[in-house]
């Protein structure tokens, strides 16, 4: 699938790869849709694509996605890991923010263990639970809340009242014990390597309750992924980060159709499945 937003990507991350001396004569689209991923030779660039609606600054993300993904690559924490040679960036071509990461082989059509993406994950947590840079606070919620002043038009009468849910799901969450987190740990954002799970997408890292990455692992895979996690962690205590995420889905649902228009149905779906207080 072409659209506007991967024609740009495209373009922004082959001027900035003939910026670089990359093989830019091939460009492979290996993603194309919250970002644009175009594989030059044995770099990846990373392009914003449909998170250029939801953010007012993607840049910033990219930025955090860098740095975190530098620091755990230092640690040997084994995660897609920027570039040095060329610089990963966030370098500009386009008007658009563009990263460069080491491709990295993997298997598309295996499918890791609840057990060996919360082990990995685990791993993530502990390297990342010294780290002295900062971070955001509220992570999911500040951004929720952005979605909708951005895109309440989209959700036409349905907008004030997911203003009020999130105000009563954010009222609803523990607020101690926040450490980093990754932010968006659902098992899409780990693959299997040669070396093993291999952990990639630190945009949405913040600091946080461990419940959040816990919750999005544990509404995809159930109860095998706590078991397996080296922490005790009751699955009522999820709850109110597994009703954020929940909420969370509409308003992105909302921002997708907007760049495609065919998954309109999708977030009308999704927004007639909720189920409100």
């Amino acid at each position: 699938m072409t659209d506007r937003y991967t024609r740009e990507g495209v373009a922004a991350a082959i001027a900035v790869g003939d910026r670089f001396g990359l093989p830019t004569a091939a460009p492979d689209v290996v993603h194309f849709k919250s970002n644009v991923l175009v594989r030059l030779g044995p770099v990846v660039a990373r392009v914003p694509g449909t998170t250029r609606f939801a953010r007012p600054s993607p840049v910033d993300w990219l930025a955090r996605d860098v740095e975190l993904s530098r620091y755990l690559t230092e640690r040997d924490v084994l995660v897609v890991s920027p570039t040095t040679d060329p610089p990963a960036g966030p370098h500009f071509a386009g008007g658009l923010p563009v990263t460069l990461w080491h491709y990295t082989p993997h298997e598309p059509g295996h499918t890791l263990s609840p057990s060996e993406v919360a082990v990995s994950l685990a791993r993530v947590h502990d390297a990342l639970a010294d780290y002295p840079g900062e971070l955001p606070e509220l992570g999911p919620v500040r951004e929720l809340r952005t979605l909708l002043d951005r895109n309440g038009s989209l959700l036409g009468d349905a907008a004030p009242r997911l203003y009020e849910e999130l105000e009563r799901v954010a009222a609803a969450l523990p607020t101690d014990d926040a450490r980093p987190l990754h932010g968006d740990a659902h098992r899409g954002n780990v693959v299997a390597t040669a070396a093993g799970p291999c952990w990639l997408d630190f945009e949405d890292t913040w600091r946080g309750p461990l419940g959040w990455d816990l919750g999005v692992l544990y509404a995809e895979a159930g109860r095998a992924t706590l078991d397996a996690y080296p922490a005790e962690v009751a699955p009522e205590s999820l709850e109110p980060f597994i009703a954020l995420r929940r909420l969370f889905e509409i308003p992105w649902r909302f921002v997708i159709a907007q760049r495609f228009p065919e998954r309109r149905g999708e977030a009308e779906a999704a927004l007639a499945r909720y189920r409100w207080s």
